[in-house]
């Protein structure tokens, strides 16, 4: 059994399993908050119910977010002991930052939320559904940290073969921090309004809670559509830094084999390392180079500049890069052809609409699972870049066995978190929202 195969495949399973969470949340929360703004503006019960109600379900979902955070904390020690030596000197800061400024803030807001709601007037109420979208935001931004860094290593210095941090800010915001930073919240925004847009068309079509699930659903597609908006100008930012500061992923992203000029932007196309070329290629002539430098003229680098061992595995890359693009453009359709319908009165009365609004539920989940495929593993083969290869950061005590009797040890107990989690939120919404 391969142990960096066996621990890169714990680690992807426990981090993807736990990123269905925090984007959740983090949107959520924001939703949440501006519910709470309505209800304090006029003081309609009908967004105290909408208010609390969505609240039931962010709480369960924090809960399970936070149980399944822990288990990545502790990889580090036991199956990438090597990463830790080499990084710790950088990479504890942003983790211990998250935690005292960002996770605590949270946490004791909730509190309030769950327990405070007759304790509490209604604007210190109203404070503590802000401080928790602050709380969870910032808490992102402090893992986006420690992984950006990863990604684009900047305020160091080499000193006697490790990383030592000689700039906090700079290792702060590396290159790669701001555009990873806002392309993920933006992500967790657009999951937050899908997410209570399927339950609210569920509600709708079954005739249940109706005025509850048209002012949610309202609301949450006026949100979306905003937070797919800011995405558009936020994924072509971080397009262009990856392209300046990781062109190996950039030309694995687009399949692209020779550098030059007028490098083309793929619609669709089969990457075949073997061959090293790519078949079947729908293009857009010069796009690429347009949109990374501006002009036509602007060169690509290509993936035949690198090592064969440098390259990240080509066809993951590819396919999910291009897949989450396509979740993009979908949620763009689906959020300007749903304000469309709410402009003509006609959205409510649309059962096509409503249904797809439901099914549409898990789309941004899975856009999200695919930018940190597309991320992480086009990132390979360095852990660190440029710095630490993957195969360099594994313990050297810790044999294959025990890695993958943990590994299903861990695919038990989080398919059980995830079925109490299905369970309990089906329970809260068949019940439906309290009536003030």
């Amino acid at each position: 059994m391969d142990q960096v195969l066996l621990a890169r495949l714990q680690f992807a399973f426990t981090i993807g399993f736990h990123y269905i969470f925090p984007p959740l949340t983090i949107g959520m929360a924001w939703l949440i908050f501006i519910f709470e703004s309505l209800h304090l503006k006029d003081a309609s019960t009908l967004y105290r119910s909408i208010s609390r109600f969505w609240l039931k379900l962010f709480i369960v979902s924090f809960a399970v977010g936070v149980a399944t955070g822990i288990t990545m904390e502790f990889q580090f020690g036991t199956n990438w002991a090597q990463y830790s030596k080499f990084v710790g000197d950088i990479f504890g800061a942003p983790l211990a930052a998250e935690g005292i400024f960002a996770f605590f803030l949270e946490s004791c807001f909730i509190s309030i939320l769950i327990y405070g709601e007759k304790r509490v007037s209604s604007r210190m109420y109203w404070f503590s559904t802000l401080m928790v979208a602050i709380g969870s935001t910032l808490s992102a931004f402090w893992i986006i940290v420690a992984n950006s860094w990863q990604q684009t290593p900047a305020g160091f210095e080499m000193i006697e073969g490790k990383p030592v941090l000689t700039n906090f800010l700079l290792a702060v915001f590396n290159p790669s921090t701001i555009p990873r930073y806002f392309h993920t919240i933006s992500g967790a925004l657009i999951t937050g309004a899908f997410f209570i847009m399927g339950i609210s068309a569920y509600y709708l079509l079954k005739k249940m809670h109706v005025e509850f699930a048209k002012t949610s659903f309202k609301v949450a597609l006026i949100f979306g559509f905003f937070s797919v908006f800011t995405l558009l100008p936020i994924g072509h930012f971080h397009g262009v830094q990856v392209a300046r500061t990781q062109a190996a992923k950039m030309a694995a992203f687009e399949g692209i084999w020779e550098s030059g000029t007028h490098a083309p932007m793929l619609v669709f196309g089969i990457p075949d390392e073997k061959a090293e070329l790519t078949k079947y290629r729908l293009e857009i002539p010069s796009l690429l180079s347009i949109l990374i430098g501006g002009t036509p003229h602007h060169k690509v680098v290509g993936l035949k500049d690198f090592p064969r061992e440098e390259r990240p595995p080509l066809f993951i890359t590819f396919t999910s890069f291009h897949l989450m693009v396509l979740c993009g453009l979908y949620f763009l359709c689906f959020t300007v052809g749903g304000l469309i319908l709410l402009g003509k009165n006609r959205l409510f009365e649309n059962t096509f609409f409503l249904r797809l609004a439901m099914y549409s539920l898990p789309i941004p989940f899975i856009a999200n699972e695919l930018g940190w495929i597309a991320a992480e593993v086009g990132r390979q083969p360095w852990i660190v870049w440029g710095l630490l290869k993957t195969k360099e950061a594994i313990s050297l005590n810790v044999p294959p066995i025990q890695i993958l009797m943990t590994l299903v040890m861990f695919g038990f107990i989080y398919a059980l978190l995830f079925i109490i989690w299905v369970v309990v939120l089906r329970k809260k919404i068949l019940k439906g929202p309290e009536i003030f």
